[in-house]
């Protein structure tokens, strides 16, 4: 006979919750879920496992009166326009704990391997111009804006940058779901990206559920981050002004970065139609037309007013628009998800015997050393 479980009633609304599941689709899974949450029944042992597995919650919290109060690991400089923060959710904090503990062992394979710290990390203030450190941002990663004039879409400049990056150090990890399960994914409401600073394993990561022209944005609002020494999650948008001084600041980087006001100024039709130039400047520079939008008034050639008005129509354009998403090859999803510069040093250590399988498949989200020799062999680890 099972045996039943009184688990805490706050705890079970609060698990259900913080996974996203209603009680429509938890009554299907458990047919007595609404006599739960009123003392009517009692879960079964397996099934408050069963349902701890579903809701990804420790199986000790069903116990507590109340539930834990759950913060984030690093700052949160996340504004969600004018209603309160949220709790993080269980795949924001799992995505970050899984990118913390990928970031522990690149640090100690970097000391191990005598890597050098990247020398951008920590070096910049808060009282440095924003166009300084763009420049020292873009000389450090070899940008030119020219070049990413000349490519043919946003994928492809968003690729060129994340390569840049890697190679001038910094671990970047974009996706849409949490590890490797397609099942949970990630919401862009939430957030947008976080930077975990470090001199010598500087990691980042991007939501890959927003658009490509929003992960350049955001790529280039953590690289800020970076530049300051300054770990947090953000919500980055090129529009809005934030209410933190440091997320304006990265902003401000972000956009300089991405399309410098001179470049800007060389390139602007003054006398065309503002909804035309922003989608023109936006194909141009390889950036989302929210950010084209930002630097027209930026650069003095339209007022507030008219970029608050442009700024809600094109917010209601964009949110109309249906992103397209692909699965992609495996293993290049592999590489990107957690980057081709952690994967690469990974799979080689393990390979050569300094990392266990184990815990190469935990960090990677794989399950199967053929799966694990395939990937070297797509990341050019081995032949």
């Amino acid at each position: 006979m099972s045996a039943f479980v009184p688990a805490s009633i706050p705890v079970l609304r609060w698990a259900a919750a913080r996974a996203r599941l209603d009680d429509a689709d938890l009554t299907q899974r458990f047919s007595k879920w609404p006599l739960w949450l009123t003392a009517d029944a009692q879960p079964t042992l397996r099934q408050l496992e069963d349902f701890a597995r579903l809701t990804h919650t420790p199986f000790g919290y069903f116990f507590l009166p109340e539930p834990p109060r759950l913060k984030l690991p690093v700052p949160d400089f996340r504004t969600l326009r004018d209603a309160p923060l949220r709790e993080p959710s269980v795949d924001l904090l799992d995505t970050l704990y899984l990118c913390q503990q990928r970031q522990d062992w690149f640090r100690e394979y970097a000391q191990m391997h005598g890597l050098r710290p990247v020398a951008f990390v920590g070096r910049m203030h808060l009282d440095d111009a924003p166009e300084t450190v763009a420049a020292t941002l873009r000389d450090a990663l070899s940008l030119s804006v020219t070049d990413r004039q000349t490519l043919p879409t946003w994928t492809e400049a968003l690729r060129q940058l994340i390569a840049r990056a890697e190679d001038a150090g910094v671990l970047v990890m974009a996706s849409s779901i949490v590890g490797a399960n397609s099942h949970r994914k990630l919401d862009v409401g939430e957030f947008r990206g976080f930077a975990l600073a470090d001199e010598l394993a500087p990691l980042l990561f991007l939501n890959a559920a927003d658009s490509k022209a929003a992960q350049m944005f955001s790529l280039a609002h953590e690289l800020a981050h970076l530049a300051l020494g300054q770990s947090g999650v953000s919500d980055a948008e090129a529009g809005r002004v934030p209410e933190q001084a440091i997320e304006r600041w990265c902003n401000r980087v972000a956009a300089e970065l991405l399309m410098p006001l001179t470049a800007l100024r060389e390139a602007a039709q003054r006398d065309a139609p503002i909804e035309q130039e922003i989608q023109r400047l936006a194909r141009l520079f390889k950036v989302s037309s929210l950010v084209a939008l930002r630097r027209l008034f930026d650069a003095g050639f339209i007022n507030e007013a008219t970029l608050w008005q442009h700024y809600r129509q094109e917010v209601e354009r964009l949110n109309r628009l249906e992103r397209a998403s692909g699965g992609g090859d495996f293993y290049r999803t592999l590489g990107a998800r957690t980057g081709k510069r952690f994967a690469r040093a990974l799979v080689g250590s393990a390979l050569e015997g300094q990392t266990l399988f184990q815990d190469a498949f935990r960090l990677l989200g794989v399950r199967k050393t053929a799966t694990l020799y395939q990937a070297a062999r797509e990341l050019g680890v081995m032949l």
